[in-house]
């Protein structure tokens, strides 16, 4: 124990969460940061009753039987959610006692769960109209191959399918370009009014195909902010045009274009996008959600209309860009409102 004052200051003056444990497997020393990760009142105490996991306790033994370093991980949750720690075990051979730091790898664990998640629901996506394409192939070489009205059939379908992965492709190609950018502040000024105008132009041959009447409300001045016209184009784009597929025939798609002196959300200056449809509406359970990669409220009917479930997710890494924000009100049977908030130049 001749060793626990400088053992002692030591822990202390570490930033990472640290113990040490001397040859009798008693902790001597934690700093603060440990005892809000382990609790109070460990000092003194058998390193077993609070440490407690077995491949943490494993790493102690090896260390104070003579190894000189060993890793484990160490789980708990905190504030509600799962945290993962690595720690490490180093003997300090001249104070005869084990030395654990404990290094939060949460976020690494995470960012490595959204790949395999991510890999996995790209893999799901494309099986799907891989698997419909060399089915109709293996068909219309065999049973169909002198069957004129099956294979007309058959190649629309097919048609279909390799426009659904071309369009999965492109949304991956956006989700990248846009992830890479995300911390790069556009500086270029933007006209909102000529980019909401210019985009409504373009879907308006398909609000007339599916019944829908867009009805925009737009100022008559300019509204300018900082962005890249290309991409707040492709926000309003991703919007509108969902509205006008999710809205359902006949229905009308509300488009609002408003600035104001403040915006509490951005507690700036800002400028108001609302996009509102008279469609089914979203469950409240769902709206969390939206802005994951390839999360769909409404599955069947998202795949059926051609979605990818990428677009609210590459809309808000855009806005993220733009340091603006997204924001969901719907309520079932009532449509949904999807808001998007700029600061002005």
């Amino acid at each position: 124990m001749t060793a626990a004052l400088p053992v002692t200051e030591t822990i202390a003056a570490l930033p990472l969460p640290a113990v040490a444990i001397d040859g009798s497997e008693r902790i001597i020393a934690i700093n603060d940061a440990a005892q809000a990760l382990l609790g109070p009142f460990a000092v003194g105490r058998h390193f077993i009753t609070v440490l407690r996991q077995p491949s943490v306790v494993e790493a102690v033994e090896l260390c104070l039987s003579g190894k000189a370093s060993a890793a484990a991980q160490f789980l708990t949750r905190e504030n509600g959610q799962d945290a993962t720690y690595e720690v490490a075990v180093r003997r300090i051979a001249t104070a005869e006692v084990a030395l654990l730091t404990f290094q939060d790898v949460t976020h690494v664990a995470a960012a490595g769960q959204m790949r395999r998640d991510f890999v996995a629901n790209v893999s799901h996506e494309l099986r799907t109209p891989l698997t419909a394409l060399m089915g109709f192939i293996e068909t219309l070489r065999g049973p169909a191959r002198d069957d004129a009205a099956a294979r007309e059939r058959f190649l629309g379908i097919m048609t279909h399918e390799a426009e659904r992965m071309n369009r999965l492709v492109g949304d991956l190609l956006s989700l990248s370009r846009v992830e890479a950018q995300e911390r790069v502040r556009p500086t270029d000024k933007v006209d909102l009014k000529a980019v909401l105008t210019s985009t409504l132009r373009n879907l308006n041959p398909l609000a007339v195909e599916t019944d829908v009447t867009l009805r925009p409300q737009i100022p008559d001045d300019p509204v300018t902010v900082p962005g890249d016209a290309d991409q707040l184009q492709q926000v309003l784009t991703n919007l509108i045009e969902n509205a006008i597929k999710y809205g359902g025939e006949g229905k009308t798609v509300h488009i609002t274009l408003a600035t104001a002196d403040r915006i509490d959300a951005l507690r700036a200056p800002g400028c108001r996008i609302s996009v509102r449809d008279e469609g089914p509406g979203i469950d409240a359970q769902h709206l969390p959600r939206l802005t994951e990669r390839f999360y769909r409220a409404d599955s069947h009917r998202s795949r059926a209309l051609g979605g990818t479930g990428l677009g609210l997710a590459i809309v808000k890494h855009i806005l993220n860009r733009h340091r603006g924000r997204l924001k969901v009100q719907s309520e079932l049977g009532k449509g949904a409102e999807f808001i998007v908030l700029l600061p002005l130049e």
